[in-house]
């Protein structure tokens, strides 16, 4: 983290609130923010709480939205949309409701698309070669392998 010139505690408080309006932001990568522009300790952890008392930052809605945005536009599975919330230092109880909160039809069908996807793209011809492939791709893209082994072997992707 390079340090920008240090701001005044009103000037950073009015950036910090445009940059939670502008989207979901995590307590953590607001801190990192604030020291970035220069904040000693104390006037960043005022500043946090302020910014979460006035409801620029909420880490349940953070959560939800990481969540959400990340199944629905990089179709990631919960394992690496959970080990993305942990990176950015979101409790597991939060974890839990943002995961809880993705659609399970939505969820399974993303997973089915991306496997017929990949599947069209496999050169290979050995079924049980091309099976460990689509799972091991499914399993990069942070999905559980038993329902990758249901989805595959319900629709004979393999």
């Amino acid at each position: 983290m390079t340090r920008e010139t240090t701001l005044t505690y009103s000037a950073a408080k009015a950036k910090a609130e445009n940059y939670c309006a502008f989207q979901e932001r995590s307590q953590q990568e607001v801190r990192q923010k604030l020291y970035v522009w220069g904040l000693e300790y104390m006037d960043v952890e005022n500043l946090l709480a302020e910014l979460i008392n006035e409801g620029f930052i909420n880490e349940e809605r953070f959560a939800i939205a990481y969540a959400g945005g990340r199944h629905r536009m990089k179709k990631w599975g919960k394992y690496k949309i959970k080990q993305g919330l942990k990176q950015k230092a979101v409790s597991e109880p939060l974890i839990r409701i943002a995961l809880e909160g993705l659609d399970p039809e939505e969820y399974r069908e993303n997973l089915l698309q991306l496997l017929i996807k990949k599947a069209g793209t496999l050169g290979e011809k050995d079924p049980l070669k091309r099976k460990m492939r689509l799972q091991n791709y499914a399993l990069s893209k942070g999905y559980e392998q038993s329902l990758t082994i249901e989805l595959l072997n319900d629709n004979e992707l393999h």
